[in-house]
């Protein structure tokens, strides 16, 4: 799925779905399936009364590509595995992530932004393309001068791409897009939680139900 600009969301693999989390669930009382029903049900029980260790045992592998500053609000949700491509390795590609409308600062919530329509766009845009390019020329003339990989990645911005892998349980999967796709989540991260939720709804069903009942979940992609 393509995210942002330039970024990405793929599924890599996935392991359980609704009925490995019944199943770890009836475990403890030595028993099995119930049927489709009260399957289901007890998914909507085990979520509504946080009896959450069943969900650890579904899994999730995901290849993302977005902003570094993506990247680090992601990595924040630490029950999880990432491995992320290292410019210490390789040569950074001219990848970055330049915004279609640019939000000025919320005077309320002292973290996040809102649109407005007074802004020059086009303007900012050339700002910040300008800038973008000066550090990423810069970049090279270290690389040509001699400079090693890891101390010319110095000089470029957090809105350069970034890939990296994550494996996460359901359990702290469904904590990450209670966070992320709220509308108060900044929206460049939002975009991307708001993909991995239509993947989760597809590929657990009834878990996905349950959760967005319980947290009244906003629409998709909602602002």
């Amino acid at each position: 799925m393509n995210v942002l600009d330039k970024g990405f969301v793929r599924l890599v693999d996935f392991m359980g779905g609704d009925d490995r989390a019944v199943q770890a669930a009836r475990v403890s009382f030595g028993a099995v399936s119930k049927g489709p029903e009260q399957d289901k049900r007890l998914i909507k029980y085990l979520m509504e009364h946080a009896h959450h260790t069943p969900f650890e045992h579904c899994y999730f592998q995901f290849h993302i590509c977005c902003p570094i500053y993506v990247a680090r609000q992601w990595m924040r949700h630490r029950w999880g595995s990432y491995n992320e491509v290292s410019a210490r390795y390789t040569e950074v590609k001219d990848e970055f992530y330049i915004p279609s409308e640019f939000r000025k600062q919320d005077t309320k919530n002292k973290q996040g932004s809102v649109a407005d329509s007074a802004l020059d766009n086009a303007a900012l845009r050339k700002i910040y393309e300008d800038s973008v390019e000066a550090s990423y020329a810069a970049y090279h003339k270290l690389l040509e001068a001699g400079v090693a990989r890891e101390m010319a990645r110095g000089v470029l911005p957090v809105c350069q791409y970034t890939q990296f892998y994550w494996s996460v349980n359901a359990r702290s999967l469904f904590n990450f897009l209670c966070l992320r796709t709220d509308k108060h989540a900044q929206k460049e991260i939002r975009v991307y939680a708001d993909e991995i939720a239509k993947i989760v709804a597809e590929k657990m069903p009834w878990s996905w139900e349950a959760f967005e009942a319980l947290n009244k979940q906003l629409p998709l992609g909602s602002e």
